[in-house]
């Protein structure tokens, strides 16, 4: 009779024996973003685009599929095995893990806590009348805000995690609304019980005509 307390490592042994595309196709996506995925979207948002002059950020209210502005196709381990970004480095079950949480787009909440206020929009639609705090208030929310400090907008995937829940992975893009952008996956490195960026790689970027002539 095998121990309950040998479950979880015989679980990931399975996991880890299966096809690749059936770990795919087998990952439930589950209908709510865990809470500590936010702290990963925080990092990223507060990190790699906020100023000193942001007051206000747009956020896409549902997660993205794709990597690419232009794929019909959701994203496949092929995908990353043609492009290999960062180099090829990306643990296989990382990449298995992003793939299978990103089959379906799925819900944000308000549960950002990156610093400045933010406000959830899907398409063309602004969802809230107010914007959601993303720090505790204070006078200084009272200020009007001026169009150079809104950034719009940001949209993440979910979140891919290693088995041992060590090493993560999101996409997110950036694009403004003259179509200039940009999209990038941030890769993450547990380190206690704090998580780290490890690096990030340019997976897209969109760019005028006067700024590519630009000097």
């Amino acid at each position: 009779m095998l121990r309950p307390v040998m479950m979880p490592a015989l679980l990931l042994l399975m996991w880890a024996a299966l096809p690749e595309s059936s770990v795919a196709t087998m990952r439930l996506v589950a209908a709510e973003i865990p809470i500590d995925d936010y702290g990963l979207y925080d990092q990223v948002v507060a990190k790699k685009f906020l100023t000193s002059r942001t007051r206000l950020v747009m956020v896409e209210r549902l997660t993205v599929c794709r990597l690419l502005p232009d794929q019909q196709e959701p994203t496949t381990l092929a995908f990353f095995d043609e492009r290999k970004y960062f180099d090829g480095a990306l643990p296989r079950d990382l990449i298995r893990d992003f793939v299978g949480s990103n089959r379906e787009p799925a819900r944000l909440e308000g549960r950002f806590q990156f610093g400045v206020s933010y406000r959830f929009v899907s398409g063309n639609r602004v969802e809230d009348e107010e914007a959601l705090s993303g720090r505790p208030v204070s006078a200084s929310d009272a200020r009007p805000v001026s169009p150079p400090s809104v950034l719009d907008r940001l949209a993440f995937s979910r979140v891919g995690r290693t088995l041992r829940n060590d090493q993560a992975l999101l996409y997110v893009e950036h694009v403004r609304p003259d179509g200039t952008g940009a999209g990038f996956l941030v890769w993450f490195r547990r380190q206690g019980p704090e998580w780290m960026i490890v690096d990030t790689d340019v997976v897209w970027t969109a760019r005028t005509e006067e700024s590519e002539e630009a000097p």
